[in-house]
């Protein structure tokens, strides 16, 4: 296992065996977020996707919570305090944030785990969605929990929870704040995997390390196409798949996978 440098302690990151783990590590505010952290996925983030050995990402929550989304108690103190800055230069902020967070996950090259251990709640739930695939423990919940504190949403949430369960049902989580536990998240397609919570963080990693086993090219260009179907019409989608196909028809990876096909054993990915 070695540590990868976030530059901060509010989030964490190291690397074990071919996937980086990004936690939240906020214990004493169930991992909200902080201006520390944004930074910390600006910094650690392009370190990751870099690293040819790292082939995937699992962003996860230390304790047992996910993340709380933004730091509600900092908010009120920032509130009493007065709005030094303009109107303008807080929607700027609001931007960038969530582009260091939600929309680098989303666009990130490599699959990306949400291990969700407990509360994934408002901006911590809107992160979760935007990894690709979720697993979470038996005991944790999702919750867009904005409206309980007057706010409208941010960190994509919105777009992340219409896409999986269509508009109808987003509308109603987020104007109800209800919670969806694991097991209702498990039916409506907000998690792909519920695992014991005495074992979650085993699981996680198992499942971690099961897609890092995998072509990293192929990966790659998969979660291109599969980016590109949300917003792109059918044509673009086959000239773009077309081209994907061809790309990793030549690979050694390719090679090798057929190879094992015939040998009857499990191919042996090298990233070629």
């Amino acid at each position: 296992m070695a540590q990868l440098d976030t530059g901060t302690d509010d989030l964490l990151a190291r690397q074990e065996c071919r996937v980086a783990v990004i936690t939240f590590n906020r214990l004493e505010a169930r991992n909200a977020l902080s201006s520390e952290i944004y930074d910390g996925f600006d910094r650690v983030l392009p370190l990751i996707a870099d690293d040819d050995e790292i082939r995937c990402v699992m962003v996860t929550g230390t304790g047992k919570a996910f993340c709380a989304g933004g730091d509600v108690k900092g908010m009120a103190k920032t509130s009493a305090a007065g709005q030094p800055q303009s109107f303008e230069a807080r929607v700027a902020s609001i931007r960038g944030r969530q582009e260091s967070v939600s929309l680098a996950l989303h666009e990130f090259p490599k699959p990306v785990i949400g291990a969700i251990p407990g509360p994934a709640a408002g901006a911590g739930m809107s992160i979760a969605l935007s990894c690709d695939v979720r697993i979470m423990a038996d005991t944790a919940f999702f919750t867009t929990a904005f409206a309980k504190v007057g706010f409208s949403g941010d960190f994509g949430g919105s777009w992340f929870l219409t896409q999986l369960v269509g508009p109808g049902l987003a509308r109603e989580l987020y104007f109800s704040s209800r919670r969806v536990q694991a097991d209702e998240a498990l039916r409506l397609g907000l998690t792909n995997r519920v695992a014991p919570s005495d074992k979650f963080a085993e699981d996680a990693l198992a499942f971690a390390n099961e897609l890092a086993s995998g072509p990293p090219i192929a990966h790659r260009l998969m979660k291109e196409n599969l980016n590109r179907a949300l917003h792109h019409e059918l044509r673009e989608c086959l000239a773009a798949e077309a081209v994907g196909m061809t790309r990793t028809g030549e690979t050694e990876d390719h090679q090798e996978a057929t190879k094992a096909f015939v040998e009857k054993r499990d191919p042996v990915f090298n990233g070629r």
